[in-house]
């Protein structure tokens, strides 16, 4: 063993060992238990970030810990390889998005290796690869044939940046969650699956998610978005017509004063035949250019119709307008209106001057002023005829059960939750596998024209899609008849829903999945991501398990069982002023810091010394260029030092604030555990650990082992708080360095010591503990190790420490015997000199013991 640690020179002999031997490749091995680890699958951007760093150190901690516990483990990786940024970086750089994104996977499959991630390599899939996205075209197909997969044209959340759809999860605040571009309605064909068919399973299932964290179930249950109500049905005056709305509110419908419809609704089209000036304002309505999120903030405009409904209980007419808030395609196109209990409603009705009229009281029982805004808590009705005086419930249920004797209206569940659209107007994605015949049949592409391949020697012009603008490559046949292929591509996230699956089985040709190996290793046993992902991939990842399950390709009812969801990555960020009056953001590792006694900064310059403005910590990102390259810092310090860092800087659940100072620190620590190491094996050989000839001091150095290793077990095994678990193992080296060495049993127990704690710190730091653990003898290689087990008999405790106070003041620390009573601890007391010293002379007036921690002799 080389007395200097050298993390460059043992990185790449161990990664090389891996490399040769395969450590991590697994077949199904129905003798072992199975575990199945999978961190999020990156977008092959270019270069890793510490984000991913962070992500996939979590992963491999679990996976080497579990590998670790005698598991059958499983831990894949691939490459989410479609997508616009492809695109636009292919025409920044003259080139397709091809050979850009092929040229990024292999450049941070090197960097993954590199931090020596514990991968089975031979399962890597790229999400572009034509033998991938086949069979996604291909249950497509199926899916389409259930009657789960349609078309029509709609309107959608239209990127005018990106000339693509986004779907409503895709909207952010408005605007686009890629390029934060503005958000525009426009209707065009989409393509849809039937989600809402499942509405109900991804809902109740989540119950059954116990180890999933409880704010991304509660996201998805707000985003499903699940509602009881009553769907009334209005009979339109002076026609055969019947309207129907949909209300969660039938309490409040004594107070109903006008109903809205959408302005593309059949009646509102049927009134503006004969009225211009509705008709113009309908057409203003259909070219308003506002994204269905800001509909909630924008301003309320509306027409009346001039056609009425019959209110089923009071028998009043009621108006109907035309209002730009209502939605085509949201329920029924149309909404009762009650200005007095909803602020929508009474901030329409007092703009046009329509009857407020409340009927629920306040809960104190007064009448509600809503002369200033609606007034929306739920009490007891009065104004309501035959229901006055009924609590909500009971109203709820009343005028519910009326409306349903009258045969005018019928109890429902609704859903915020719509279907998933998975239509993108963009090249760069698997094309959508269907075919329109001659005379506008639309049929799925037949099985042996599969897979509909997309070119990749394509020319980018910004603009339009090249298989858009090129009519040679839609032209196919069907059945001998001439037909045209569908030219808009999939979202992506139609690959990242199952790509967990092909992972068991990506060398299989004869199906989607190998059953056999899809439901040995599924579920995945833990899933690790950010939450950013709760109402889209996490979503549609579940869905798609579901339909899977449903086609007899799987047979769990989830996709994973556990989810921990990393927090970001943040760094201090540097700016000066440019000459523009723009911000000129200056990398972190090129500025130069003062700071206060509390570690603040002070001042901050860059390498030409000047003086920079600090904007704090933030999320690492190219705008504010304070990410860190991984690839500089595991050069600088080395992989394992690196992932030590990640791990032990913060839990993983919350943010990690990057400090170099702090990856000083872990390096340090790795080289007192190399000295400690090297020091220990240049005594020579040790000879075997007699534990009952050990003295107390001894005893109590092995017991703090046995009780870190089972620390460190639960903190990674159940209760995944990895930064403790570090903690734990730190303290305990403290304490090793301090231990004497000069007895064979000191170095038996050091010997035992060493060989646990690299053990313990494998799954966060694999090269050095590679190393360490062959150089101290270990059993074989520690890849095929097994997790150091925690003696009960070690933990127990045959002594205690006392302190001894005397007037409440500590005077001394004392070791007894665990089964020590009050009168022996007191006569050990009172052999200490400092004790005897206070009590020289005095009397003790009051004694006052906790068994085994405090005894406090008050004197006077």
């Amino acid at each position: 063993m080389q007395e200097q640690y050298s993390p460059e020179e043992i990185e790449s002999t161990v990664q090389l060992h891996w490399q040769q031997k395969q450590t991590f490749k697994v077949t199904e091995d129905a003798s072992k238990e199975k575990y199945y680890c999978l961190s999020m699958l990156p977008y092959p951007s270019g270069r890793l970030h510490m984000g991913h760093v962070r992500n996939y150190t979590i992963g491999d901690v679990i996976s080497r810990y579990q590998r670790m516990q005698g598991k059958n483990v499983l831990q894949p990786i691939g490459w989410d390889a479609f997508g616009l940024p492809a695109e636009g970086a292919a025409v920044k750089n003259n080139t397709a998005p091809a050979p850009w994104t092929y040229d990024n996977i292999e450049y941070m499959k090197n960097q993954l290796k590199l931090l020596g991630f514990g991968y089975d390599w031979d399962r890597e899939i790229a999400t572009c690869k034509p033998d991938y996205y086949r069979w996604e075209q291909w249950f497509f197909t199926k899916l389409y044939q259930k009657g789960l997969v349609y078309k029509k044209t709609s309107a959608v959340n239209w990127c005018p940046h990106d000339q693509t759809v986004l779907a409503n999860e895709q909207v952010i605040e408005g605007c686009c969650w890629r390029c934060d571009t503005q958000v525009e309605r426009k209707e065009i064909p989409q393509w849809f699956i039937k989600i809402t068919a499942y509405a109900d399973q991804l809902l109740n299932d989540l119950d059954t998610l116990e180890s999933w964290p409880e704010q991304v179930k509660t996201m998805q249950r707000n985003w499903i978005g699940r509602s009881e109500g009553v769907e009334i049905t209005f009979q339109v005056v002076g026609s055969e017509q019947k309207l129907t709305v949909y209300t969660t509110r039938p309490d409040t419908f004594m107070g109903a004063t006008y109903v809205a419809v959408a302005s593309a609704h059949p009646l509102a089209q049927l009134a503006a035949q004969n009225n211009p000036e509705l008709s113009a304002f309908i057409e203003e309505c259909r070219n308003t250019k506002v994204a269905e999120a800001e509909m909630a903030t924008m301003e309320k405009k509306g027409m009346a119709t001039g056609l009425f409904v019959i209110h089923p209980l009071t028998g009043e007419q009621l108006p109907i307008w035309a209002a730009n808030f209502v939605l085509m395609e949201y329920g029924t196109g149309a909404v009762m209106a009650v200005p007095a209990h909803d602020q929508r409603d009474w901030e329409f009705a007092s703009k046009y001057a329509l009857p407020i009229k409340p009927v629920i009281l306040n809960l104190d029982g007064s009448q509600p002023d809503i002369s200033a805004a609606a007034m929306t808590e739920k009490g007891a009705l009065f104004n309501s005829a035959e229901f006055d005086g009924l609590a909500h419930q009971a109203a709820f249920d009343a005028i519910a059960d009326k409306l349903v004797a009258l045969g005018a209206g019928q109890r429902k569940v609704n859903y915020r939750l719509r279907d998933w659209g998975v239509s993108r107007q963009r090249y760069w994605g698997a094309p959508i596998p269907m075919i329109t015949l001659e005379d506008g049949t639309v049929v799925p592409t037949p099985e042996d024209q599969l897979p509909v391949i997309l070119p990749e020697d394509v020319v980018m012009d910004g603009i339009n899609s090249p298989i858009k603008a090129d009519p040679e490559w839609a032209k196919t046949h069907f059945n001998g008849q001439p037909a045209l292929r569908e030219t808009d591509t999939f979202d992506t996230f139609m690959e990242s829903s199952w790509y967990y699956a092909r992972y068991t089985c990506p060398q299989y040709h004869q199906g989607m999945l190998d059953p056999a190996a899809a439901n040995y290793w599924l579920p995945v046993d833990q899933y690790v991501g950010g939450i950013e992902h709760a109402i889209m991939h996490l979503m549609y990842f579940r869905f798609f398990h579901k339909l899977m399950r449903d086609a007899g390709l799987v047979n769990s009812d989830e996709p994973a069982k556990r989810l921990l969801c990393q927090g970001m990555v943040l760094a201090d960020a540097f700016y000066y002023i440019g000459s523009n009056g723009e911000r000129v953001w200056v990398s972190p590792v090129d500025v130069s810091v003062e700071r206060d006694e509390k570690g603040r900064i002070v001042k901050a310059t860059d390498q030409s010394g000047r003086e920079l403005i600090y904007a704090g910590m933030s999320k690492m990102s190219k705008s504010k260029n304070n990410g860190i390259d991984p690839q500089v810092m595991v050069e600088r310090y080395g992989a394992d030092t690196v992932r030590l860092f990640m791990m032990f800087a913060s839990p993983a659940e919350m943010t990690l604030e990057w400090q170099e100072s702090g990856v000083e620190g872990a390096n340090r620590f790795l080289k007192r555990l190399w000295k400690l190491a090297y020091e220990h094996l240049q005594k020579g050989s040790t000879e075997p650990l007699l534990v009952a000839e050990l003295n107390e001091e001894q005893t109590a150095l092995r017991r703090d082992l046995h009780k870190t290793i089972a620390k460190v077990s639960d903190d990674i095994g159940r209760r995944q708080t990895f930064n403790t678990a570090i903690a734990a193992v730190m303290e305990l080296m403290n304490k090793l360095l301090r231990a004497p060495q000069q007895s064979a049993q000191d170095r038996a127990l050091m010997q035992e010591a060493l060989l646990a704690i690299v053990r313990l710190l494998y799954p966060f730091t694999p090269h050095i503990c590679f190393s360490l653990w062959q150089a101290l003898g270990g059993e074989g290689e520690i890849d095929t190790a097994a997790w150091p087990q925690a003696e009960e008999a070690a933990m127990v405790e045959n002594s205690l420490l006392v302190v001894v106070q005397v007037n409440g003041k500590v005077r001394a620390k004392i070791t007894v015997p665990a089964d020590a009573n009050e009168q022996q601890v007191r006569q050990r007391a009172e052999q200490e000199h400092l004790v005897a010293k206070y009590l020289n002379g005095v009397t003790v007036r009051k004694v006052i013991y906790v068994p085994g921690k405090l005894l406090n002799l008050v004197v006077g």
